[in-house]
């Protein structure tokens, strides 16, 4: 039996998985049948004879889905959005991923309520379920590694099938920090810190209070104030109150009064909006750095919803926080967050309040993170019930280790429905914004939420905007902005309506068609000239593209070769491949000598990308289990907690393949795994083929 997860694509839009057996019991065939009948097909089991899958990449840079609703036990979040405007929009080019839970909370004193849930596009209600319709079927006009120019291997070994993702918790990812070290979660102690307020400070609230100081603090009410009385009229007790209302709500000022013979305190504000994304400054000592810097480990949710949700807790905008990279949903992983001028204290006590989330490793510093400083990631990933013999599985690994795989950009870049994300990309290179707007909004093949099918038959009928997007309960998906967009400039402003959407979003597209372009090359160079470097080809000398001289060919092996992205800064090979670039951008109607556009914000600089990536830090082992629901290793949370490492059996029903490795930021851990079992990851030829089986 073989079985695998398929990761759905999008740029760093990685979320979802599905998850394909090979053979069905009778129980699984029951649970096969009942998820066919969901809205979307959260986790869809089919046959297949043999296959692989798609992971995460190892950086992506675009933000991702919108987060599920969020199950609690503790901290109240923000109840609104007011004030906060998420500035990250999820693709709906993700099938959203099966909800998980993994532990429970400690202490329960406030949920959110149903009013967050909505505006965020959490509730699940007014969803109707849809007819029953195989993903195959589904994904029929989906793409395949063929058409976004993924075709070569660089080893010679034979493939074989294993099980990737069966847990979340078999792929692992570590963030590789600016210092070359690996991140990793090993310390929940706060700073001692005198000035730090006491713990009284999150629980001297009470939920109705909080409830009213942030809506004074979000400007929902006409309230210009908020007082609280003091029940115990002691110096102490005010002290707590002012140090609660200042921690927990940004933005919000405090003073003392007498109302006939009762002290009250009275919250009001200090700086307007602004001071939700500048937490005040008297409040914070000179002496301490202004940004806390922390390990977050994470499960089953990207950074970009870890991060709006951890700002919703926290009552401040997302922006205050900084990171080096952002890491995808379906996995367990573990990076480095900078956060100004919140106290390691109050970001230890949502430990307390938030499950598969753990804050610790804390430390003040100058200065925040940036994005691209982290050297890289390193990943540990299980690959359960393998085929390959021990002979296979070595050849396969040594190979990896000693020639890598070839540095394609993953499945997860393209997008899963019948319309490409590199198409859209084409179209605003063209300036075709009409085009721009119908592939975007169209009806389209493939798996889609039902309120995102709807939206579209609704603007595919009407071309109202405001009509289309009243189906959508989730303003913030790029449908959503675009709608919203239209209907504030109208049907003749596309270019404005567009530019509503957030920059990283856009930028997504066109370079998505880079990355087209790039595979699709990088695959006729590799069928031209083979694995090593010839006359004509480019090389890196510090930031400099060099050409590969005759005389200088056996200075340098395959992996110093590097391919441009198309661009107005770039150089191309001199060989037969620079008149494929010529012909593959003409062909889209692209002028290759003039890649600057009208809109700056599109022009494409270009960039340099190695063709062979040779991972780093490479191990394995090959362990015998029974049981296919024991971990296989032990995260950072379990070491913290004192769990023995696994024991294997000498001889098992089972055979896992575990494996370590670290790959510089930008690649994907997707085409590392694919080079190991020499499959197609992409949805539709695996879900194809278990069509063409089960008949």
């Amino acid at each position: 039996m073989l079985r695998f997860k398929i990761q759905e694509p999008g740029d760093l839009l990685c979320s979802s998985q599905i998850n394909v057996n090979c053979k069905f019991t009778e129980g699984s065939l029951k649970r096969f049948l009942g998820y066919l009948k969901m809205e979307m097909t959260e986790m869809t089991s089919v046959s297949l004879k043999r296959g692989s899958a798609a992971i995460e990449d190892n950086d992506s840079v675009a933000p991702a889905e919108e987060a599920k609703r969020q199950k609690v036990s503790g901290c109240c979040p923000a109840t609104g959005q007011d004030g906060l405007e998420n500035s990250s929009l999820p693709s709906s080019e993700k099938v959203p991923g099966p909800p998980e839970t993994a532990g429970q909370g400690k202490e329960n004193s406030e949920v959110p309520s149903e009013e967050e849930e909505e505006e965020d596009g959490l509730s699940e209600e007014g969803e109707e379920e849809e007819e029953a319709e195989s993903f195959a079927d589904m994904m029929k006009h989906g793409l395949t590694e063929l058409d976004v120019g993924i075709t070569k291997f660089v080893s010679s070994h034979q493939g074989f099938s294993g099980i990737l993702k069966e847990r979340y918790s078999d792929f692992v990812v570590h963030e590789i920090g600016r210092d070359g070290r690996i991140s990793h979660l090993s310390d929940l102690s706060v700073p001692v810190d005198e000035e730090d307020p006491s713990e009284d400070v999150f629980t001297v609230l009470t939920a109705e209070e909080k409830q009213r100081l942030e809506e004074l603090q979000l400007f929902k009410n006409k309230e210009t104030s908020v007082a609280i009385e003091v029940i115990e009229d002691t110096k102490e007790k005010r002290t707590i109150i002012h140090q609660a209302i200042k921690s927990l709500f940004p933005g919000l000022e405090t003073k003392t009064e007498d109302r006939e013979g009762k002290k009250y305190i009275v919250a009001y504000h200090a700086a307007g909006k602004k001071a939700l994304a500048n937490p005040r400054k008297h409040s914070w000592p000179k002496s301490r750095g202004s940004y806390c810097h922390f390990v977050l480990y994470k499960e089953n949710k990207d950074t970009m919803d870890a991060i709006n949700l951890l700002s919703k807790y926290l009552r401040v905008k997302p922006n205050i926080f900084s990171y080096m990279g952002t890491k995808d949903k379906r996995a367990i992983t573990v990076q480095e967050i900078a956060v100004l001028k919140i106290t390691a204290q109050r970001l230890a006590h949502l430990n307390k309040c938030l499950m598969n989330f753990k804050l610790g490793n804390f430390s003040y510093q100058k200065n925040p993170l940036k994005l691209g400083e982290l050297q890289g990631n390193h990943f540990t990933v299980v690959l359960r019930n393998i085929t390959g013999t021990d002979n296979q599985v070595e050849q396969a690994m040594n190979s990896l280790k000693e020639i890598g795989f070839i540095n394609y950009y993953g499945m997860q870049r393209f997008g899963t429905t019948a319309v490409p994300t590199y198409q859209v990309g084409r179209a605003i290179l063209q300036n075709s914004w009409t085009e721009v707007m119908d592939l975007i909004l169209k009806p389209r093949s493939g798996a889609e939420k039902g309120y995102l099918v709807k939206c579209r038959e609704e603007w595919a009928k009407t071309k109202d905007p405001a009509a289309a997007l009243r189906k959508l309960p989730v303003k913030r998906c790029v449908e959503g902005q675009l709608l919203r967009g239209l209907s504030k400039y109208g049907m003749k402003n596309i270019v404005s309506a567009f530019g509503i959407i957030p920059r990283n979003n856009r930028l997504m597209y066109i370079h998505s068609y880079q990355s087209y372009v790039w595979n699709n090359m990088v695959s006729k160079r590799i069928d031209e000239y083979g694995l090593k470097p010839v006359p004509g080809d480019l090389v890196l000398k510090g930031a400099t593209a060099t050409f590969i001289e005759e005389d200088d060919v056996n200075n340098y092996s395959i992996h110093d070769v590097v391919m441009p992205l198309p661009g107005f800064d770039v150089i191309y090979p001199k060989h037969k491949i620079s008149e494929a670039y010529r012909e593959m951008l003409t062909a889209d109607n692209l002028d290759i000598d003039n890649m600057r556009h009208k809109i700056r914000d599109y022009s494409l600089s270009g960039a340099y990308r190695k063709i062979i990536i040779r991972p780093q830090n490479v191990s394995w082992e090959v362990v015998a289990y029974d049981d296919p629901k024991i971990p296989l290793f032990n995260t950072d949370v379990d070491n913290l907690e004192g769990k023995p490492p696994p024991v294997f059996a000498s001889e098992g029903k089972y055979r896992a393949l575990k494996m370590d490795f670290s790959l510089p930021p930008s690649t994907y851990a997707t085409m590392a795994i694919r080079e190991v079992l020499k499959m197609d990851t992409s949805i539709k030829n695996q879900t194809q083929l278990n069509t063409t089986w089960l008949r």
